[in-house]
């Protein structure tokens, strides 16, 4: 339920008040704010918070103007607000990575961080950075008390159309349709819960195995390098070998189990879709045709399983891994795992940012593709009255234009796909010159041993794995998939399965 545009408003001036007040004691408070003027001649961005103050004035100056720019214009200031979401996303990501920078700046001139006015005003960023983003939202999804009314509905309509184009209703009842046919099809694993637990079991025991190599390889190079003792060395590289041997045991059980499960799934799936095929009533089969439904039996209770199976074994795995990597990661050292997360929502907005911006445009290639066939087939139907006009040259030139049209925005889609790969590679290749520079910084003045440094890197490269192949197979998100998205077979089995079939 959308709130009225004063509420919003109070409630965002009003934090804006709380948070100037609170950062400003903080910072007065502090050992670099007990002389502002002094921390203004002699600024050092190791010693003084003054930066993180400048940040809360930053932050509610923008919050400010956005709570005027609403008040003053209840109609087009929200939908401005909604349109500016990247910006506030990507503000509020880049101060809240500085503060993580000015949290590894500062432990180098304090070894031990022991200011409790420090740890108050950093903990303190980070809550009204979240805040500072709840409120844009917020704001940005009010309605006036004439909108609550029912005032101006023309006018309403007509401003909704211009300023917010996209079908958002149309979007969400696809994602609930697509959720709901998610846990439909899940529902049908409930048979195989032994030999689901039998894979879960051994895909935990391969994951961690996994986990644990990249510190066992530290500590055979800590074995060589520092103790320079064969015996720790030896040690080091029998459990490694047993380590890989038990994980890749256990992941060729977890693969054999998980694809048990998954042909049962479909001969499952095969034998309730052909059961609510046969009971269907006679004028079905007239409305539909017999490859279509031949097609819904073979082909798309396969491709449907095939998504179910690797979704599921994919995603759990990750998630297993990722979580013993982020835990020996903060083990080996907290410094270099801050500067690891610092990249990574920088990458996942640009790849959600591209996500979107190349679903549209995978949408335009398919309407323009969609006239061009239709041209093509207009022609071709009316070939006799084409060619008593002598017009095959014209018709030819029709849809050579179309196909111009296709290609135009081909090339967008190339060059949206140069810039995303430019900008995470970019990115990513940022984030490792700083471990490794960070990194050897920390080895150099004895905070971390070589091998750990090794350990550490190991353990980066294998959480990008995770992270990227969690963006490529998202496991509640496989509808994605361009044979089930395109002509919505996967909802269409289902509603079958459910013996409430649509033509």
């Amino acid at each position: 339920m959308k709130m009225r545009v004063w509420k919003a408003v109070a409630s965002t001036l009003a934090f804006t008040g709380v948070d100037v007040l609170v950062t400003t004691l903080l910072y007065v408070h502090s050992r670099s704010g007990k002389d502002i003027v002094r921390d203004l001649k002699h600024f050092s961005v190791f010693n003084s918070m003054l930066d993180v103050w400048g940040a809360c004035l930053y932050r509610s100056c923008l919050l400010l103007g956005a709570a005027i720019g609403v008040a003053k214009n209840s109609t087009y200031g929200p939908r401005r607000l909604k349109a500016s979401q990247t910006f506030i996303t990507l503000v509020c990501l880049l101060v809240g990575i500085y503060a993580l920078v000015k949290l590894l700046l500062y432990s180098e001139v304090r070894k031990t961080i022991r200011d409790p006015w420090f740890w108050s005003l950093f903990a303190w960023t980070y809550v009204s950075l979240a805040a500072t983003f709840c409120l844009w939202q917020l704001l940005s999804s009010v309605t006036s008390s004439r909108e609550a009314l029912g005032v101006s509905s023309e006018f309403r309509v007509e401003a909704e159309e211009i300023c917010d184009p996209s079908p958002v209703p149309a979007q969400e009842k696809r994602e609930e349709a697509s959720g709901a046919t998610i846990h439909k099809l899940l529902s049908y694993t409930k048979p195989d819960a032994l030999f689901l637990g039998i894979a879960t079991f051994f895909l935990l025991v391969a994951a961690l195995g996994e986990t644990f190599l990249p510190y066992y390889t530290g500590l055979a190079i800590d074995g060589i390098v520092i103790q320079k003792s064969m015996d720790q060395f030896s040690t080091a590289v029998v459990i490694m070998s047993l380590l890989a041997l038990g994980s890749s045991f256990a992941a060729g059980i977890r693969g054999g189990v998980f694809t048990l499960i998954f042909a049962r799934l479909n001969i499952r799936l095969r034998n309730c879709l052909f059961k609510s095929l046969v009971a269907q009533e006679t004028s079905f089969f007239d409305e539909n045709r017999t490859g279509d439904i031949i097609s819904r039996l073979t082909s798309d209770t396969t491709i449907v399983s095939d998504l179910v199976s690797q979704n599921i074994n994919i995603f759990l795995r990750n998630v297993v891994k990722a979580t013993g990597v982020i835990i020996f990661m903060f083990s080996l050292s907290w410094q270099l795992s801050l500067v690891t997360f610092m990249g990574f929502p920088i990458i996942m907005l640009v790849s959600d940012l591209y996500g979107k911006y190349y679903k549209k445009l995978s949408k335009e290639v398919q309407n323009a593709l969609a006239k061009a066939n239709n041209t093509a087939e207009e022609t071709i139907s009316a070939m006799k009255t084409v060619r008593s006009f002598a017009s095959e040259d014209m018709e030819a030139n029709v849809y050579w234009e179309k196909l111009q049209q296709v290609y135009k925005l081909n090339k967008k889609e190339a060059l949206a796909y140069t810039y995303y790969v430019w900008s995470s590679g970019l990115t990513l290749l940022v984030v490792q010159v700083s471990i490794l520079y960070y990194g050897g910084h920390l080895v150099i003045s004895g905070q971390m041993t070589s091998g750990n440094l090794i350990s550490f890197i190991i353990y980066e490269f294998v959480l990008g794995d995770c992270m990227e192949v969690s963006v490529v197979y998202p496991c509640t998100r496989f509808f994605s998939h361009p044979g089930l998205e395109s002509c919505g077979r996967g909802s269409r089995s289902v509603f079958f399965l459910s013996g409430s079939p649509s033509s």
